[in-house]
């Protein structure tokens, strides 16, 4: 019997296949997971400094990425706003000189002529002669002082437009009327007020048939816009728009330089013309200023030029981010290893103990695997907490759009346990290493 109680459990080297020897000393899974919680949680200082570059990490991943987030949606609605199958023509120093770029781009570096603005007279011409069209309008703004009802208001943007403006930036109107053809051309005071301007001025009294002083001249109001609030820096309902031919006659010395236009708007009737009014627009205004429609001194583009620059400009910034992110979770990661590895030297003699009652070495390097992903995907969790708060505070008061990315959660937690494991082997391998007697030996 003591012959067989001896072959079971030899002197000095407990059976491996006792329950409670595995308990004791590791061997289980759950345990490994219990003495590893242990050594993360022995000293919590240490263990919190450690997690800090992943916390950081996490927190930027998410942050970061709703930060470009926020921005992609801030560019889709100020483009949006612009209206729908808008084609934009300006003079080519809009475009600092550079030739054709992209679709439904043309560019010139001053072709013949030399002539760098539009004229008001060149609105009316494209207006007169392009094809699959629903309008031309422009914008010509200035600021004046405002005066109506018992309220006087400073520095009020004031737009100059044609009667087509509605249908060319899908705008609407709120009460009234707009102005029209006849009355754009007959030089009509008349006054279309934004919402916001419409309150301020008359309060809850209707402003349609009111009499407002713009700047010295007076304005009939004839209608006032539907709402429309803030879209990019721009607040459409503190504006007031009116004939385009009243703001060069009466305001054309206030920054305009007489008849001359900054931009002209041409909305196509749908998609599919986009292409054949652009090239109308080219050939028409190339014939005009006489100059070679293949190096013309003015550009014309669309919205989804646009779109497709903002892109490439958010994607590079988008790169950026990521690799300042990735460089936090490095960092953190190698925090991670350089601690574990401490650890490993300072726990020698255990490390020894454990492999001469029997624990192998990949039972080592399971629990000192463990102890640096839980360290990981502590700092993980911290991480999204942090993130997810950072990116709404950075929102509210860091001056920029922000919108929380749900896949960034996911992506940011799976990449801290992957730091971990991936930082975490090394160390871990070393201390499976060990040769129990030189670590038995360690003092």
């Amino acid at each position: 019997m003591l012959q067989d109680s001896v072959r079971t459990a030899p002197v000095g080297r407990p059976s491996l296949e006792d329950e409670s020897f595995k308990d004791l000393h590791g061997m289980t899974l759950p345990n490994s997971f219990r003495v590893a919680w242990e050594g993360v949680t022995l000293n919590k200082l240490r263990s919190f400094l450690t997690t800090l570059g992943i916390i950081i990490g996490v927190a930027a991943v998410i942050i970061m990425l709703a930060v470009s987030a926020g921005a992609e949606a801030e560019i889709e609605d100020q483009i949006s706003g612009l209206g729908a199958n808008l084609i934009m023509v300006t003079p080519f120093r809009s475009f600092g000189g550079v030739r054709g770029a992209g679709r439904g781009f043309s560019g010139g570096g001053g072709g013949a002529g030399g002539i760098t603005t539009f004229t008001y007279d060149e609105v009316i011409f494209l207006s007169e002669n392009l094809r699959n069209v629903s309008g031309v309008s422009l914008e010509q703004s200035t600021t004046q002082t405002v005066k109506g009802g018992n309220a006087t208001l400073n520095s009020v943007s004031i737009v100059g437009v044609t009667a087509d403006f509605l249908e060319v930036r899908d705008y609407e109107i709120g009460q009234g009327r707009f102005f029209s053809h006849a009355e754009n051309e007959a030089i009509q005071r008349v006054a279309i007020l934004g919402s916001g301007i419409a309150e301020d001025l008359f309060d809850t009294a209707n402003p349609i048939g009111q009499q407002v002083r713009i700047g010295s001249s007076r304005f009939t109001v004839i209608g006032v816009m539907a709402e429309q609030g803030v879209v990019g820096a721009t607040d459409n309902d503190g504006r007031i728009y009116i004939p385009a031919s009243v703001v060069f006659k009466r305001f054309g010395g206030t920054g305009f330089g007489g008849d001359r236009v900054r931009m002209i708007l041409v909305k196509a009737e749908n998609g599919d013309v986009l292409d054949s009014v652009m090239e109308q627009i080219t050939a028409l205004l190339a014939g005009r200023r006489q100059v070679d429609p293949t190096e013309p001194n003015f550009g014309v583009r669309t919205q989804q030029d646009i779109v497709d620059a903002r892109a490439s400009t958010t994607a590079a910034f988008r790169s950026l981010l990521a690799w300042v992110a990735a460089v936090s979770l490095v960092v953190g990661g190698i925090g991670i290893m350089n601690i574990m590895l401490v650890s490993v030297t300072e726990r020698t003699r255990e490390i020894g103990l454990r492999q001469a009652l029997g624990a192998r070495p990949r039972d080592v390097q399971r629990q000192f695997l463990l102890e640096a992903v839980m360290l990981s995907l502590v700092g993980g969790l911290a991480g999204l907490i942090f993130g997810v708060a950072g990116s709404f505070v950075f929102g509210e008061l860091g001056g920029l759009r922000t919108e929380l990315v749900p896949l960034s959660l996911p992506l940011a937690f799976g990449a801290s346990a992957a730091v971990g494991i991936f930082f975490g082997y090394y160390p871990a391998t070393q201390a499976a290493q060990l040769d129990p007697i030189e670590a038995l030996r360690r003092e």
